[in-house]
């Protein structure tokens, strides 16, 4: 679910999940030019292999998630509620950096290939953190952004050295 939706259906799960925010709230109220809509009101996910980024995380030594990662296969998700928003992360900075027009695209199925892999940008700045910096591990790889709650009944575990199908999150 959205933070927008979790702060009036589950306050607790809301307060958890929006102190990731802090510092950042900016953030909450950015505009998804195509869905016509806040950061807030969608959902991400990743298109590449999470563990990968975590990781150049780890030979950092920094602490990351351990659990279970999920995955779902995007040609169950409504299209028209979805696109995919390209993103970067200036150096030292504490949040993405503001996205335009032209930092969103289609979901398709050629999108998706086109941004599933994790580029050197994205490994050469999660590897060279310093102590001070936020980890922010998707800062520079594409989200996949949906408005509105998704079902949970098209999310699978991943097992063992799986593959995502289309995108990938750590479990709630």
């Amino acid at each position: 679910m959205p933070l927008a939706v979790l702060a009036g259906r589950y306050p607790d799960l809301y307060a958890r999940h929006v102190a990731k925010y802090a510092g950042r709230e900016h953030r909450l109220r950015e505009r998804v030019i195509p869905l016509d809509c806040d950061w807030a009101d969608v959902v991400f996910f990743s298109p590449v292999d999470s563990a990968v980024l975590f990781d150049a995380v780890r030979s950092t030594g920094r602490r990351v998630w351990e659990g279970p990662m999920w995955s779902l296969d995007a040609s169950r998700l409504d299209p028209r509620r979805c696109c995919v928003r390209l993103m970067r992360v200036t150096r030292g900075a504490r949040s993405a950096d503001p996205g335009d027009e032209d930092d969103y695209l289609p979901l398709t199925t050629a999108t998706l290939r086109a941004v599933s892999q994790v580029t050197d940008r994205a490994l050469t700045r999660l590897r060279s953190l310093a102590p001070d910096e936020p980890l922010l591990p998707w800062g520079d790889v594409p989200h996949v952004l949906h408005r509105g709650p998704v079902p949970l009944d098209i999310f699978r575990e991943q097992e063992g050295d799986e593959r995502p199908v289309a995108g990938t999150c750590p479990a709630p």
